[in-house]
């Protein structure tokens, strides 16, 4: 599915289980035709998107938060992502071996996310035994510890950890940095269906959203086996062969647009002769923490920044018809950069 999904073939693919013994990294542009509407205005001589990595590890089974399958290996890799992407079965296939036996989309999401859930347990733990040892003589750990105490209870009622509203974030915030669990990580299901189902959603993929609406996680219906097809197009082909199917845009930009939107990530751009360049930031990011992504010496010297939105400067074909319309801004450090826009950092 990496391959299909991310046009690449770092992934080996076979029908047997625990075929996937080392995670597989497949890192993609991000779709963004801004770029391509700003490099006609300055003819940079390159464009440079902005960029996502996806990490394709095995299907984990029952028993993995104990070590069945692979389960000890792949835990500790989910645990690095910052978003799960759980691509579901939701095709019939007698060639394609089900290891439970049949197509019941959110059974195999309830096995993983019980296994998720049993690792934090595990996780929480272990940690509480630890803060409880230094708490006996710190008063500070000791506070920490019974925050602690109480998000371990919640996990063990059954609750995700991102469900979880027992302290306020700033309190909690510092525990959950610490120990990553896996239930807090924002998750976007990815149904996968046959050619017949590409344009429309079948039974299997209906319960998944409904099961997905119940957290507000979003879905994204796919078909690996019409996405492997893409592969070899050129755009406009690969528009046509969508069309015919029904589908407005491939899976890999539905994925990725998704997930900008479920980890609130924002794009800012950069447009100059050597390069036109989108810059991946969170959203609400003030300008000097924005400015440190290009380089961490634009953060620590920032200024100023001049900004364009970009409708703007497309509109008035560029930087400077757009400063002679009053329409480039100066911001400070207390300016939230924008999805799109146009900046120019001044640091020292």
């Amino acid at each position: 599915m990496l391959n299909a999904l991310t046009r690449a073939q770092n992934a080996q693919a076979a029908k047997q289980r625990f075929n996937t013994a080392e995670p597989n990294t497949a890192t993609v542009p991000v779709p963004d035709e801004r770029l391509e509407a700003l490099a006609k205005i300055v003819n940079p001589q390159k464009i440079t998107h902005a960029t996502v990595s996806f990490v394709d590890i095995a299907g984990l089974v029952k028993g993995a938060s104990r070590g069945e399958g692979l389960g000890n290996s792949f835990l500790a890799n989910i645990r690095e992502a910052n978003a799960i992407l759980h691509i579901v079965r939701c095709f019939e296939d007698e060639n394609v071996v089900h290891v439970e036996g049949g197509i019941d989309p959110v059974r195999d999401v309830g096995i993983i996310e019980t296994e998720l859930l049993l690792a934090d347990m595990e996780t929480m733990e272990r940690y509480c035994e630890r803060l409880g040892k230094l708490a006996r003589t710190d008063k500070d750990v000791r506070a920490r510890h019974e925050v602690a105490l109480r998000l371990k209870a919640h996990v063990e009622t059954g609750d995700a950890v991102s469900q979880y509203t027992g302290d306020p974030p700033e309190i909690i915030a510092p525990i959950l940095q610490e120990v990553r669990l896996l239930t807090d990580k924002k998750v976007i299901y990815v149904a996968n269906v046959a050619e017949d189902a590409a344009g429309a959603d079948n039974a299997a993929v209906q319960s998944l959203r409904e099961y997905a609406a119940k957290t507000g996680a979003p879905v994204v219906r796919i078909c690996g086996k019409m996405e492997e097809e893409l592969a070899g197009l050129s755009e406009a082909e690969r528009a046509d062969f969508l069309k015919s199917y029904g589908v407005e845009s491939s899976s890999l930009d539905q994925v990725i647009r998704h997930g900008y939107e479920t980890l609130g990530l924002v794009s800012f751009l950069t447009a100059g002769p050597q390069e036109v360049r989108a810059w991946t930031i969170r959203q609400g990011w003030k300008a000097p923490k924005a400015a440190g992504v290009i380089h961490t010496d634009f953060e620590r010297g920032f200024i100023r920044a001049k900004v364009i939105p970009f409708a703007d400067y497309v509109r008035l074909g560029g930087e400077q018809p757009c400063r002679a319309a009053g329409l480039e801004r100066t911001e400070g450090k207390e300016y939230e950069v924008q999805d799109g826009d146009v900046v120019h950092f001044l640091f020292n």
